[in-house]
C-alpha cells in the first residue's frame, strides 16, 4: 500500500526535487504547499498518511505552527525538513512531537529511512493507544458487571473470586492476594471496593478488604484467613460492618 504524503516547502526547486524523489521511491504525493496556511488546508482536505514539513516557511505561519494545527485536526506523523539544527529551533519543534527530522541537504536514502521509521513508529503508537483505551474501558467500574479482570503482563486475567483472599493498600497501589498469585495494580481502595462484589468482600481496615468466605477465625483486633497464617487487622470504625455480616453461635 502506497503512503500518501503531503509536502510543504516554500522553495519551489527544492519542493519539486522532493516530490521527484518521493515518486521515485514509490510514495504518492497527494498535495504540495508553499505556506503553512495552505499546508493546514490541504492536510484537513486530503488527509494524507504523512506530512513532510519545512520548518522555516515564508509567510505568517511557520512549519512548526502549521504542524501544531494539523495535529489538532488529524492524527498523522510529521517529519520536519530543516537546514537549521540549532538548539532553539529544535526545542520549538519538539513541542509538536514530530516523528523525525531531515537535515538539508539530504539524500533519497535519508527521506526513505525517515518515512519508513515514522510510519512504523506511528502505527505502533496507535496500536498502544487503542490497547490502552480498551483496557481502560474494560477496567472502569460498571454496576452489575459479573466478571472481574485484573491487568497482568500487558493482558487482562480473569480474577477467580473464590480463590481471592484479600486486598491490601500500598501507597498509590493495591495488591490483590489470591491463593496462587498476587496482582499489583495502580488504584485506590475506594475504587477497588466499588468493583468487588459485596456478597464476597468486606472492608475491615483502611488498608484491607477481605473475602468474608476465607475468614477462619476472628480475634479481638484481627482476622485469620484460610490458606495462610496472615493476620488482617480490624480497624475500629469497621467492626460494626463486620458484625453485620456474621452470626456468632
Amino acid at each position: 500500500m502506497s503512503v500518501n504524503i503531503l509536502v510543504t516547502e516554500d522553495e519551489s526547486i527544492v519542493r519539486k526535487d522532493i516530490e521527484r524523489s518521493l515518486k521515485k521511491l514509490g510514495y504518492n504525493v497527494v498535495g504540495s504547499a508553499d505556506t503553512g496556511e495552505r499546508a493546514v488546508e490541504l492536510a484537513i482536505e486530503l488527509r494524507p498518511d504523512l506530512a513532510l514539513m519545512d520548518i522555516m516557511l515564508k509567510g505568517k505561519m511557520t512549519g512548526i505552527e502549521a504542524a501544531e494545527q494539523i495535529k489538532k485536526n488529524i492524527d498523522i506523523p510529521i517529519i520536519f525538513l530543516t537546514a537549521y539544527a540549532d538548539e532553539s529551533t529544535l526545542a520549538k519543534a519538539k513541542v509538536t512531537e514530530p516523528h523525525g527530522y531531515i537535515l538539508k541537504p539530504f539524500k533519497e536514502i535519508d527521506i526513505h529511512t525517515s518515512i519508513e521509521m515514522a510510519m512504523h513508529k506511528h502505527k505502533k503508537e496507535r496500536e498502544l493507544r487503542i490497547e490502552a483505551d480498551l483496557l481502560r474501558s474494560l477496567t472502569e467500574h460498571k454496576d452489575g458487571a459479573e466478571l472481574l479482570f485484573v491487568k497482568s503482563n500487558s493482558q487482562l486475567v480473569k480474577l477467580d473470586i473464590d480463590k481471592t483472599l484479600y486486598v491490601e493498600a500500598l501507597k498509590d497501589y493495591v495488591v490483590i492476594h489470591t491463593e496462587h498469585a498476587d496482582y499489583t495494580i495502580h488504584s485506590t481502595m475506594k475504587d477497588i471496593e466499588k468493583k468487588l462484589p459485596k456478597v464476597h468482600f468486606v472492608r475491615v481496615h483502611r488498608s484491607f478488604i477481605v473475602n468474608i468466605h476465607k475468614i477462619s477465625a476472628i480475634q479481638s483486633s484481627a482476622l485469620l484467613l484460610e490458606n495462610g497464617d496472615k493476620e488482617i487487622p480490624i480497624g475500629g470504625s469497621y467492626k460494626d460492618q463486620i458484625g453485620e455480616r456474621i452470626n456468632a453461635l
